[in-house]
């Protein structure tokens, strides 16, 4: 089991909390363009509040733990390790009450290139708690406005977890897909859902828009962030979104195992 010490210890080396990559200068771009509703900051949620890039600020320092200075334009991002580890905590619940339900799950990735494994680990054990894991819609295509232009993704799923990969891409079932921060692939699965008369998922698990497009559409929905993803923080301070875990979503793969070990372990799903 891994203690509260010791992975509050992990988070601060591995750069997970504390100091991270993400740039205050990368953070700052985000807040301003969801405050100017750009899509590309919005990631499926549909703000009620005004939402101005200094409301931003604080709320990413209320459950972050970023600066709440405006005038802090540069340097690397802060997030508080406690912040995570509370966040982590309240992750786990949801996973347990999910478990305790045998509610169907989806789980998706924007990230799959580092949070791929944090995730089928996931799916694993929910699946062996009784839960049923969705993958609707798998060869799907799903449009992708990209800062290439309009690109065609087709929706997959690796150990039980959806990822969009480029279409004719012949890779083997261990490879990853597209990074992405779009809506549509939730979208595209939960309507694909619909359509063949359910399940439908009692709790979606991931990040960026599979986050915020699910929860946008009423589905409870759980996932982590980094500093410069202020959508899902939105979303959770209005209630489209249950839990968000404040974290650097783009460290190596490995780092995130001592995560896995001890959300399974908190939510009594350890095998």
């Amino acid at each position: 089991m891994v203690s509260r010490r010791a992975l509050r210890a992990h988070l601060v080396a591995a750069r997970l909390a504390g100091s991270v990559a993400t740039s205050r200068e990368e953070s700052l771009r985000s807040y301003r363009l969801f405050a100017a509703r750009d899509p590309r900051a919005l990631i499926g949620i549909d703000p009620q509040g005004a939402w101005e890039a200094r409301d931003l600020i604080e709320l990413m320092a209320e459950k972050c733990g970023v600066s709440a200075d405006p005038g802090c334009t540069t340097g690397h991002d802060v997030i508080d390790p406690h912040r995570t580890l509370a966040a982590l905590d309240a992750f786990a619940e949801r996973l347990a009450a999910a478990a305790r339900r045998r509610v169907p799950v989806l789980l998706g990735t924007g990230h799959p290139h580092r949070l791929l494994g944090f995730y089928a680990a996931l799916a694993d054990a929910l699946s062996t708690a009784g839960c049923t894991v969705l993958t609707p819609a798998t060869g799907r295509s799903v449009d992708i406005t990209t800062r290439f232009g309009l690109r065609t993704h087709i929706l997959d799923y690796v150990g039980g977890v959806a990822l969009v990969r480029e279409p004719g891409a012949t890779v083997p079932a261990r490879a990853t897909g597209a990074h992405t921060h779009s809506p549509l692939p939730v979208r595209t699965a939960l309507a694909a859902a619909a359509e063949a008369g359910g399940p439908l998922p009692g709790l979606v698990i991931g990040d960026h828009g599979w986050v915020c497009g699910a929860g946008q559409l009423g589905f409870e929905a759980i996932g982590l962030a980094d500093t410069d993803d202020p959508a899902l923080f939105v979303g959770e301070a209005e209630g489209v979104v249950s839990v968000v875990v404040p974290l650097d979503d783009a460290v190596r793969s490995v780092y995130y195992r001592p995560l896995t070990r001890y959300v399974l372990n908190r939510a009594c799903l350890s095998q």
